[in-house]
């Protein structure tokens, strides 16, 4: 299967027996996947919740029809493994905060006090990412780790395209006003 193809094609050639197919969905979303979920929930929990969407796209192959893009499907699966989980738990998505953000790495060739300040800046960003009202929060990640539209947030968690428009809006203020400065 090229590395060309869309999502979508990827998806229907491994529902027919591909699996090379399902190899360059999961190269293709795995990060950004795993990004949003980690940021959502700790780190043990969220690799496991990150192995069980992919286990269940895997199971639910048969029944996939491509009515809208793989991505917004793919990320509808893992916001309800998320819902499922802190129901389970007793809590809410809306309680829900991610832990210790990761580090993040410095570019290569910086020079030390430049990486340290990259660092610092980053683990700054993460840090206000992770205080968002969780709707706030789930809309940034929705659309700066998945790539997704508005209206594909929209489709994802089930509110409006201006819903989710007010919700980025509000994240990206209160974003600004937290780096303000560095």
């Amino acid at each position: 299967m090229a590395a060309n193809a869309t999502d979508e094609t990827l998806m229907i050639a491994y529902c027919n027996g591909d699996p090379d197919a399902f190899a360059e969905l999961y190269a293709r979303h795995r990060a950004a996947l795993y990004r949003f979920i980690r940021r959502q929930c700790a780190g043990a929990v969220a690799d496991e919740l990150f192995q069980d969407v992919w286990t269940r796209l895997i199971v639910a192959r048969r029944r996939y029809h491509p009515s809208a893009k793989f991505s917004t499907y793919l990320y509808q699966v893992a916001r309800n493994r998320l819902i499922d989980h802190f129901r389970s738990s007793g809590r809410h998505l809306e309680e829900a905060q991610g832990g210790d953000p990761p580090e993040a790495p410095a570019a290569s060739g910086q020079q030390p006090e430049n990486a340290a300040q990259t660092r610092q800046q980053a683990s700054r960003l993460l840090g206000l990412i992770e205080t968002l009202p969780s709707a706030q929060r789930e809309a940034f990640l929705l659309h700066q780790e998945a790539g997704l539209t508005l209206a594909e947030i929209g489709e994802v968690t089930g509110v409006g395209r201006e819903t989710v428009k007010s919700r980025l809006r509000y994240a990206l203020a209160i974003l600004r006003r937290g780096m303000e400065g560095w």
